[in-house]
């Protein structure tokens, strides 16, 4: 059976080559008995792949059942899979048969498999292995053929690193893996899923299909929808039963969409260069960082000076700390007759190259070097963001576009921080 034929069964939307992988392998894994691991993140569709190795097995006129292994508390979750005797624990009234037992011959789906606890995964690895399991409270050991699939939301090899999950069990169940992508891996299958979603809903509610402009696809698709297809599905139901037009804006789409996942954009570039909140923080973070490296270049080149004054002979290491390198580094702006020394900067004709025999110049009133003292600076960082602002408006003469684009900030930004730090223009 190809590809296509079974997207149209299952409703399957999408062209990606990382889903059509995912399909071609569960089509090749089917017609084995080998387990399989299906992998993805929440709302992915993770079921829906069980159900097609099911459907196009041997064992597809036998039982299917899903099973959530996140979903049944640890003290019972052993009576629901094997079973247990009459009288085994308190509330046990009657002898029940578990899925193991019950749907032997066809599939056991076993979803969010990283959740089982520690005790049932050596039950299902004898299972798996054996094909023998023991009903809770009994000494009797059963058969059954049943074929496990699995799925799994976590990475479970790292948590077979932190004895949260038995590796045996692991490379047992993942004998064939499979992957299934997120929808941030497939975006061009977005639009069409979407589609597909809001004309569903438009027959369920007897109203017409919404449609998005240019601005919603573009949001649409560079969202990163953390709850992959069943988030989008969500999405699509809520505009088609709240929007009040038919033609959805980007601003109207926005609406529907959780504010805090925003941050996980990419950033856009518009027309009228919209900030959102957090460019203040990136940039405060980006400039302490500047200021802390600033900071510690120039300690580092004090304490190289003091160390030549201290002990003229290290002078004959410094031939190649010429004056081209500080303008580089520091910017000196062609004055070559600037000399830095400690945190001072006086003018002195500056040689080419440093002579051991020639006398430094001190800058310390009695001829002696006294012992070197680090001076902290204010690491403020609304202190240095406000000098830096003022620095930028006097260099451009008070004119925001050209100080804005020195400060590598929107002119918006820089009106917005002149109010707050109270600047005069």
């Amino acid at each position: 059976m190809d590809i296509q034929s079974i997207k149209n069964r299952f409703g399957i939307i999408g062209n990606a080559p990382a889903l059509h992988h995912a399909l071609n392998t569960a089509i090749q894994v089917s017609s084995t008995d080998l387990s399989v691991l299906i992998v993805g993140e929440s709302g992915v569709g993770k079921e829906v792949f069980s159900q097609i190795i099911h459907a196009l097995s041997a064992r597809k006129h036998n039982p299917f059942i899903a099973v959530n292994c996140g979903a049944i508390p640890e003290g019972t979750i052993d009576s629901e899979l094997f079973g247990h005797e009459k009288g085994s624990f308190t509330g046990a009234v009657d002898g029940r048969k578990g899925y193991f037992e019950t749907v032997s011959g066809g599939t056991i789906f076993l979803d969010e498999i990283g959740e089982m606890p520690i005790g049932t995964q050596a039950r299902l690895l004898r299972v798996l292995e054996t094909g023998e399991f023991i009903r809770v409270g009994s000494s009797k050991v059963q058969k059954t053929d049943v074929r496990v699939i699995a799925a799994t939301n976590r990475e479970l090899l790292e948590f077979t690193q932190n004895g949260k999950f038995r590796e045996d069990l692991y490379y047992r169940l993942s004998t064939v893996p499979i992957r299934v992508p997120s929808l941030r891996d497939r975006r061009e299958d977005i639009p069409l899923l979407f589609r597909k979603f809001v004309v569903d809903f438009a027959e369920r509610y007897k109203t017409m299909p919404v449609q998005l402009d240019e601005e919603a696809k573009a949001l649409l698709i560079n969202y990163p929808w953390p709850g992959n297809v069943r988030e989008l599905k969500n999405i699509a139901e809520q505009i088609s039963v709240l929007s009040n037009q038919t033609l959805v804006s980007g601003a109207e789409l926005r609406k529907f969409l959780p504010e805090k996942n925003f941050y996980r954009l990419p950033v856009l570039a518009s027309a009228n260069n919209t900030q959102h909140t957090n460019d203040f923080s990136n940039e405060r973070e980006i400039l302490y960082k500047l200021f802390f490296d600033m900071k510690k270049d120039v300690t580092e080149l004090k304490k190289m000076f003091l160390e030549i004054l201290q002990n003229p002979a290290l002078a004959g290491h410094a031939e190649n700390f010429t004056q081209e390198s500080l303008k580089n580094d520091y910017s000196l702006n062609g004055d070559s007759n600037k000399q830095i020394i400690g945190p001072a900067v006086v003018h002195q004709p500056y040689p080419q190259t440093v002579n051991a025999s020639a006398q430094p110049m001190l800058l310390a009133h009695d001829d002696e070097i006294h012992q070197h003292e680090n001076v902290e600076e204010s690491l403020n960082i609304m202190d240095k963001e406000k000098e830096l602002i003022i620095k930028a408006l006097k260099k451009h003469k008070g004119k925001r576009k050209d100080a804005s684009s020195d400060l590598g900030i929107s002119e918006r930004t820089l009106y917005r921080k002149l109010k707050e730090y109270d600047i005069d223009e």
